[in-house]
């Protein structure tokens, strides 16, 4: 019972990923631009399900939870339940025993499995051609910092998609995409 259970949940759960619009995933990252201005990786306890750090300050994974939630995906809850069911399945930097329902989902690491386990990982292009207006891109900033942003459907004057992000200074819309080494590429 608790099996077919699961199997329903994730089949629910796929289809309300399949509905997520690439427009409007960049709409809601954009919307986040000159509201959200600091950078703030402090650990908070927040609200479950739905739960958010104030929205004037943030990490990168915030960006992308905020613009998802506007499209009813909320990854605190399907990040939170499927490490509650597959904890084994994701990674363990933090010496955790169990999920811990306040930061799982503002993790890069936890961001790129459960965006795996849904099976939208793509191949990591070498091209601006590869990426599309709302594909997920994650980064290798060197000494163990990891990062993530949403593509824009804007450009730079070089042709290179422009990426919604905070990488310090609050949610910005500017040209990182091959800045520092790509190491996860996901597309709902």
């Amino acid at each position: 019972m608790l099996r077919a259970s699961l199997l329903l949940l994730g089949c629910l759960m796929s289809l309300q990923v399949a509905a997520i619009e690439p427009a409007r995933l960049v709409s809601g990252a954009r919307e986040q631009v000159g509201v959200t201005l600091a950078y703030d990786p402090a650990y908070r306890r927040i609200a479950y399900p739905g739960g958010d750090v104030p929205v004037a300050t943030g990490v990168c994974t915030d960006v992308v939870i905020r613009a998802l939630r506007l499209q009813g995906l909320d990854l605190q809850k399907a990040v939170h339940e499927d490490m509650a069911a597959n904890f084994a399945a994701y990674p363990k930097h933090w010496g955790l025993s169990r999920p811990d329902r306040n930061i799982d989902h503002r993790r890069v690491p936890n961001l790129m499995t459960w965006l795996r386990r849904q099976g939208m990982a793509l191949k990591i292009g070498r091209q601006a051609a590869d990426y599309r207006a709302g594909d997920i891109v994650t980064w290798d900033l060197g000494r163990g910092q990891t990062h993530i942003g949403i593509v824009s459907d804007r450009l730079s004057a070089a042709g290179e998609p422009l990426i919604l992000h905070n990488i310090g200074a609050g949610t910005r819309e500017e040209a990182i995409l091959f800045r520092f080494p790509v190491i996860g590429h996901y597309r709902f």
